[in-house]
């Protein structure tokens, strides 16, 4: 593992021959830097962005890649992280591991391995409740990207006949006649380029989410349980946009963490060069036909 500095953070390295990754050791769990190594930072770099409204100290954002446990309720969700974690050499990989959270009993891992030379990473994040009580929540993998993108947030397509097969959860502030917002019968697009916070949810048997960003095309993938629960109403992948970044989500079914016990949630990242940008719903279908996402 090599060490270096990012944004004024002490941070590790993982790199392979396509992809580099930064790791927070200062705070975290926390990914801030992802990228071709020829290129840019896809993740949004916010070392100052903070809130202060929740009763606690002070959470800090940072940008890039975190673990919180959903639902989210404020005091909890929106607890601080500021202190080192544990950074631990594995197989093609690290383990980054947060001290026990002393109001939850909840302790947070990331695994995150590079399997090969290609650009993918495996993202497993892990919640342990070390606490004295049951803990019912669900691991909520959230990855902030720079503004200036679209998202590619796909949609159902069983035929279900004269049944509806698709729902979306909508949060108070999201305006359903944003112009940046296009919606298709198989796709969402959404521009971030926001002056006003939005954000949907929905359940997501396709199991990947997409950013294009500066010519570049990043998904994440995760697997989708058509018979499990899960929170806002039901939603397995969310969207978050405003003006400084945009979030891509995704939550595992609803669990019930007895003492003692670990649950996991996997993510596959890819990213892929010169990907021109969607500005339709066809386009969009162009380019997950040829990358072979369906």
């Amino acid at each position: 593992m090599e060490n270096s500095t990012f944004l004024g953070l002490e941070c590790h390295a993982l790199e392979n021959e396509q992809l580099k990754l930064l790791i927070m050791r200062s705070a975290g769990p926390r990914i801030l830097s992802f990228g071709f190594k020829d290129g840019d930072n896809l993740f949004a770099e916010l070392p100052d962005a903070r809130i202060d409204d929740f009763g606690n100290d002070a959470f800090h954002f940072y940008g890039g890649h975190r673990l919180w446990h959903a639902p989210e309720e404020p005091r909890r969700t929106y607890l601080p992280d500021d202190f080192p974690v544990d950074i631990v050499p594995a197989e093609n990989g690290l383990t980054v591991t947060q001290k026990t959270e002393a109001q939850t009993g909840l302790q947070k891992m990331i695994e995150i391995r590079l399997p090969g030379e290609s650009p993918q990473v495996i993202i497993t994040h892990y919640l342990t409740n070390q606490g004295l009580w049951p803990v019912t929540c669900a691991p909520w993998a959230i990855t902030q990207l720079k503004p200036g993108g679209t998202a590619i947030l796909p949609q159902a397509r069983q035929d279900t006949g004269v049944l509806p097969n698709r729902s979306l959860a909508l949060w108070p502030y999201t305006d359903m006649v944003n112009p940046n917002v296009r919606w298709g019968s198989n796709y969402i697009l959404l521009d971030a380029e926001l002056d006003s916070p939005f954000k949907i949810g929905f359940p997501n048997p396709r199991g990947w989410l997409a950013y294009w960003w500066n010519n570049t095309l990043f998904v994440k993938r995760t697997e989708y349980d058509s018979q499990a629960e899960y929170f806002d109403f039901g939603s397995s992948s969310e969207c978050y946009c405003n003006q400084t970044f945009i979030e891509l989500e995704t939550l595992s079914p609803i669990r019930t963490i007895a003492p003692g016990e670990t649950v996991s949630h996997i993510e596959t990242w890819e990213l892929y060069k010169d990907i021109d940008r969607p500005r339709h719903e066809s386009d969009a279908q162009r380019i997950v036909e040829a990358l072979g996402l369906e």
